[in-house]
């Protein structure tokens, strides 16, 4: 399984670096065509930075997304497996005795399987929730940015 999510990982990195190097290459093939075009008043390097700026938070963005479904993921496996070997453990237990004892101990362990799903739903939550978060502040970050760069353009040159 480990390896199995080493590959992955390092499948969906080289996939990141080649839309990358895409994006870089169809940014340049497209100031390019951009630069031809000289209007006055109008900083045309300034306009083609911020927009790289964008495509830049907006590919961070996607990677801490990808991270934060990843990291959603393998909790999530995680969390299976420890749940199979419990539940295995309580079968082998509860075949190997049918008595009293057996029925207390089986609800003492229903209970506190019950308490840890519910840890462990909070703990997926909180995963989600940081990945989400980390997406949302590059984002954030980047229109800040977009304002002040706006406000920058707005303003005449001296």
């Amino acid at each position: 399984m480990q390896q199995t999510t080493n590959t992955m990982r390092q499948t969906q990195e080289a996939q990141a670096q080649e839309e990358q190097a895409k994006s870089s290459s169809l940014f340049g093939d497209f100031s390019k065509l951009i630069g031809q075009f000289k209007l006055p008043g109008i900083d045309l390097d300034a306009i083609l930075e911020g927009r790289r700026k964008d495509i830049e938070a907006l590919a961070a963005a996607n990677q801490s997304a990808l991270e934060g479904i990843q990291s959603l993921s393998k909790k999530q496996a995680e969390i299976l497996l420890i749940t199979l070997d419990e539940l295995q453990s309580l079968v082998k237990h509860r075949t190997s005795s049918e008595d009293a004892t057996a029925s207390a101990s089986t609800s003492e362990t229903v209970q506190h399987a019950l308490e840890r799903a519910f840890a462990n739903m909070r703990e997926l939550a909180e995963v989600a929730y940081k990945g989400q978060s980390e997406a949302f502040a590059i984002i954030s970050q980047r229109i800040r940015e977009n304002i002040q760069e706006l406000k920058a353009l707005k303003q005449p040159t001296k």
